[in-house]
């Protein structure tokens, strides 16, 4: 029997390219997820986010005029958004031939790429903060992720603090437990989960949790920019969710497969985050 491409063949592999690429875009891209998110409405070219300053309180007295008056200091930031996409072409042969299998590692790598793009756009933004507390070289030590977390909540960056930096530069903290335990006994309590739970994620710090984001580049110097911010720091703008749609090209004998989304990143507020460059060498598999 002849192998011929029919309609259902089609929609049943872009149906199996969109869903595995909905699924992948969604969970990988963990820098995404930490900061505010802003829609823009129809008809919309912008949004227009209001910041305003901190207000302090004054002590009064009975049957006497408030006469200090505090200055809301308001600034604001525009927000646009930008166009991304990919596109590619299922031959009818390729429709034919392929398992279902194949259309959905399709879709992976098609969802990973919108993912690692939008991931990349937000952790471009961290070397934009004003103030850098970490430097060339410096580990990430269980002592100054602490003074990381306390400086954060020292200049009251916010209630939704967290830090986003390499795999390469955490493990650091995991080695700072691991050789202390190889001389004594762990103890019950920090160390002992951080050991046990490496792999499925670290154990807030105070109240702060610690992401993984291997998008976060590495210099020649084998040093990463991270991050310790409040949610509200930075922002995206969503205009049009990512959105995947078919065309067909006879002459082609192929069908067109586009993923595209309508978004842009940006600082909201640049005193509830910090820089963080931090040591992030290859970890040794060798003692």
């Amino acid at each position: 029997m002849a192998q011929t491409a029919t309609t259902g063949n089609l929609e049943n592999a872009q149906k199996t390219i969109i869903a595995a690429a909905n699924y992948t875009e969604e969970h990988n891209a963990p820098a995404l997820a930490q900061i505010e998110s802003f829609t823009l409405g129809k008809g919309e070219k912008q949004v227009t986010v209001p910041k305003v300053g901190q207000m302090s309180m004054s002590d009064l007295q009975d049957g006497v005029d408030i006469i200090d008056e505090e200055d809301i200091g308001m600034t604001t930031v525009d927000l646009t958004a930008s166009e991304v996409g990919a596109k590619i072409i299922l031959t009818d042969k390729l429709v034919r031939q392929s398992s279902p299998n194949v259309f959905s590692i399709i879709g992976r790598q098609l969802g990973d790429g919108m993912a690692r793009k939008k991931d990349k756009d937000v952790v471009a933004l961290y070397s934009g903060f004003s103030t850098d507390i970490g430097s060339a070289g410096r580990s990430m030590s269980l002592a100054n992720v602490s003074a990381t977390v306390a400086y954060a909540k020292g200049n009251k960056f916010g209630s939704q603090v967290y830090i986003n930096h390499h795999p390469f530069s955490v493990w650091d903290i995991a080695n700072t437990a691991v050789t202390a335990s190889t001389t004594y006994p762990v103890p019950h309590g920090w160390s002992e989960d951080l050991l046990g739970n490496f792999f499925s994620g670290l154990r807030p710090i105070n109240g702060v949790p610690i992401f993984e984001d291997g998008n976060i580049s590495i210099d020649s110097a084998d040093d990463a920019v991270g991050v310790c911010a409040d949610k509200t720091a930075l922002a995206v703008l969503k205009s049009v969710e990512t959105r995947t749609e078919r065309q067909r090209d006879a002459s082609l004998r192929a069908t067109e497969v586009v993923m595209t989304a309508d978004y842009g990143v940006f600082e909201l507020d640049d005193s509830k985050g910090v820089a963080l460059t931090l040591d992030a060498s290859t970890p040794a598999t060798t003692s």
